[in-house]
């Protein structure tokens, strides 16, 4: 009896560790290496990214869309082989990600997020994602947001906090699935959004990625 307890309880521990390795993952880019922690609370979308990673679907494909002071977008399929100058964001990989929105997860800056259409449900794409780099604001611009773009919807003291002191881009809150944060390598967003891009958004040097997931043999 108490063989087949212990047996069980490392089995659950075995269980738990392997989940907790696949957390992180790490991004690979031609401007340096971020490391990203995935969120629990936003289980489809980690799951499904964490599939795609261990699928190498990211391999060779670009940060197609960069936008200085708001975001760096990529996970379009058909970036991998695109034409200098192709306009890119309407690849997919046919599926959708119901939208997971918590009111602790906010477009601060470093945090990764899923691209979506104008889908009336909110639902991500299935692929695409974006790191925000954001920027700061003042008290003022926050109150005209809540009041324009928010709808009224008024931002919690401690993310107000954040968007003044660490910046991010909080219009895009409640409405598109934050699912994880950069942990290490922030500047490479920053040097990833100030490259020269043309008249879409798109790099005029391809900025390719390569992701994989960052496993530990003991602990988180």
């Amino acid at each position: 009896m108490h063989k087949t307890l212990l047996l069980s309880f490392l089995l659950l521990a075995a269980m738990a560790t392997q989940a907790q390795r696949n957390r992180k993952v790490k991004v690979t880019t031609d401007y340096g290496t971020m490391v990203i922690r995935l969120y629990d609370q936003t289980p489809k979308h980690r799951d499904n990214f964490i599939r795609l990673v261990k699928q190498h679907f990211y391999d060779s494909l670009l940060f197609h869309r960069v936008i200085k002071q708001f975001m760096v977008q990529g996970g379009d399929p058909l970036s991998k082989n695109a034409a200098a100058g192709a306009l890119l964001g309407e690849g997919s990989v046919g599926y959708t990600v119901p939208a997971e929105f918590q009111l602790d997860l906010f477009h601060k800056k470093g945090v990764l997020a899923a691209a979506r259409d104008n889908n009336p449900a909110k639902a991500s794409d299935g692929c695409q994602f974006y790191i925000v780099q954001g920027k700061k604001f003042t008290d003022g611009q926050l109150d005209t947001l809540e009041q324009t773009r928010l709808g009224g919807r008024k931002i919690p003291v401690d993310q107000r906090e954040v968007y003044k002191t660490i910046g991010g881009a909080p219009h895009l809150d409640q409405n598109y699935t934050v699912f994880g944060e950069v942990i290490s390598g922030l500047p490479v967003v920053d040097s990833i959004a100030a490259v020269k891009t043309d008249k879409n958004n798109r790099p005029l040097q391809d900025v390719r990625m390569k992701i994989r997931l960052k496993k530990k043999f003991l602990f988180f």
